[in-house]
């Protein structure tokens, strides 16, 4: 089994998949998360952080901030720039800004703290963020109070981040404050396809042996075909049901 290290660079090799497969935030989320830094008549400066293919990017432009992403990944990045245009991009981590001190009135990242050192990560997200600013963290997770879908994450393996979820939740350190959290619940209706491209830009599915993957992604062809229905146009789909797991702190 990969390393978590070589987990949490894999993406770039799939940021096709990715960036078709994986779900975009909800705005509620986003909105929640950059409340307490709002300010009338001026537009928020915003880092998406661990940014991948701009999923969250987008969102966060949606609700009027000026942005800059940053990811590790160059190949992310390309993607990035091709379906997010005019937001300026760096490469560098969250323990690691190519940003100036106190510059920023929010921080955030979607689907990225689990990879983070929390400790380096916390103190540089302190330096980079204005005194009131805000860290926001969100996750989109699969919905396994539904049977069929607890039956795709057994095939296609949990993630570290829905390990953490499910325990004790994302930490922070100084000099950020305790962390909020709110929870959106929402389905997402998707093809074949989508569903396999979904699957295929999972960590563990991206580093597995072809034959471990091969063995995934015919257990979730299958799962399809039990749990499909004809949409209104006639295409075969499945209801993917999702909850939205967001978290803010502030900076003092």
């Amino acid at each position: 089994m990969a390393s978590r290290e070589e987990m949490s660079r894999s993406f770039g090799s799939v940021a096709a998949a990715y960036e078709a497969g994986r779900p975009d935030y909800p705005r509620e989320a986003v909105d929640w998360m950059l409340a307490p830094v709002q300010h009338p008549g001026r537009a928020l400066r915003v880092a998406d952080v661990g940014a991948g293919t701009g999923k969250l990017t987008r969102t966060i432009v949606e609700a009027g901030a000026e942005v800059v992403a940053i990811d590790p990944d160059a190949e992310m990045l390309v993607a990035l720039r091709a379906s997010v245009h005019g937001v300026p991009t760096f490469a560098g981590t969250a323990e690691r800004m190519p940003l100036p001190d106190a510059s920023l009135d929010a921080v955030l990242l979607g689907q990225a703290w689990h990879w983070v050192d929390p400790a380096v990560a916390s103190a540089e997200v302190g330096r980079v963020l204005r005194s009131g600013g805000v860290l926001g963290l969100v996750w989109n997770i699969r919905d396994d109070a539904e049977p069929w879908v607890a039956q795709l994450t057994a095939a296609m393996h949990g993630s570290h981040a829905e390990q953490m979820i499910a325990e004790d939740g994302p930490t922070v350190e100084a000099p950020l404050g305790p962390l909020e959290n709110r929870t959106w619940s929402w389905t997402r209706t998707l093809d074949r396809e989508g569903l396999v491209q979904m699957v295929s830009s999972r960590s563990y599915v991206i580093t597995a042996s072809s034959e471990d993957r091969a063995r995934v992604l015919g257990a979730v062809g299958d799962l399809f075909d039990a749990n499909r229905r004809v949409d209104e146009s006639g295409a075969e789909v499945v209801d993917l049901p999702y909850l939205t797991h967001a978290f803010r702190g502030i900076r003092p």
